[in-house]
């Protein structure tokens, strides 16, 4: 069995290709070739999790196991927020064929899917990135939304201001040649984005949504737990579309969805799947807000665990 980091996985497998394979896999799911389990969810302390996903594809010949560990805190002893690791097996003789470190292929992933939903639902013309929150998921969320999206502006919040600056340098060594503005106030963000990415693990709304400019789109990748919240109640109150990246996930986990829900302001009936999403038109004015909901599924992981091993063997 291979074994492949991190590092070997960055150097061949980019955004572009992920969001190809994603849409490929998506497509797959469509088919009935797909079979998973919901992931399991396990709470160790505080807020640090344990998850496991499992899942199969048929046309691929592929099945994938991840593990993942999300322990926000971990920067301050050095470590990464978010490590996973994903088993890949072969299904003519079930041979396991490859480990593979899975912390950037999660992120990679998380930023492919958030590019097939912005692209699906933004304004062709949004040229303002807003970005709430910019730790381990959200540089790669970055970059999804930058392959579908000619921006021409971005603008960065977080609690701590200074993981804006570092976040900033690592977007120009990236090659983003984007003007990029760090600002004090969350509601200079969503004032003037066309886009807001949110990546946190709030417990509440971590913006208001009479601030919210009309028209923008709103990639929602945090709040993968029932407790958790990012997205402002009224802002999905009032949102034109809504897309979930698993529906069932969303259900179980998202936790400013249950609770809109919940408080009769939101219906489960007014959102669609990403895979049911891709060969739909979405009608919208200019002042129709949109939002994309993801907390992840094992399908996602295994599309992109299949096509960097065949990058790397």
């Amino acid at each position: 069995m291979k074994t492949f980091t991190d590092k070997e996985i960055e150097q061949v497998y980019k955004m572009d290709e992920a969001i190809k394979d994603t849409y490929n896999t998506l497509n797959t799911l469509n088919e009935g070739l797909i079979k998973m389990e919901q992931r399991t969810v396990i709470p160790v302390e505080g807020d640090k999790v344990m998850l496991y996903m499992p899942c199969v594809d048929n046309k691929e010949k592929f099945s994938a196991v991840k593990i993942i560990s999300i322990y926000p805190d971990n920067a301050a002893d050095g470590y990464p927020a978010t490590q996973a690791v994903t088993v890949l097996t072969e299904l003519e003789h079930g041979e396991n064929v490859a480990t593979l470190d899975a912390s950037y292929l999660t992120k990679l992933r998380t930023g492919a899917m958030t590019g097939i939903a912005t692209d699906l639902l933004s304004k062709k013309e949004a040229k303002e990135l807003g970005i709430i929150g910019t730790g381990g998921m959200a540089f790669e969320q970055a970059l999804g939304v930058l392959e579908v999206r000619d921006i021409k502006k971005i603008r960065l919040f977080n609690r701590t201001l200074s993981k804006c600056d570092n976040f900033k340098i690592r977007l120009e060594e990236h090659g983003v040649k984007a003007d990029i503005e760090i600002c004090e106030d969350v509601n200079d963000v969503t004032s003037a984005s066309d886009i807001i990415n949110t990546a946190t693990n709030s417990t509440q709304a971590v913006f208001e949504d009479e601030h919210v400019k009309e028209g923008a789109h709103i990639n929602g990748l945090g709040s993968y737990m029932p407790e958790m919240r990012e997205i402002h109640t009224d802002s999905i109150k009032r949102a034109r579309h809504v897309i979930f990246d698993d529906v069932d996930g969303v259900i179980e986990e998202a936790g400013e969805f249950i609770h809109a829900v919940e408080s009769g302001d939101f219906k489960w009936n007014k959102a669609i799947g990403l895979k049911d999403a891709l060969n739909q038109e979405f009608e919208r004015n200019n002042s129709d807000i949109t939002i994309f909901k993801s907390v992840g599924a094992s399908y996602y992981d295994m599309s992109a665990a299949i096509g960097a091993y065949k990058k790397l063997v």
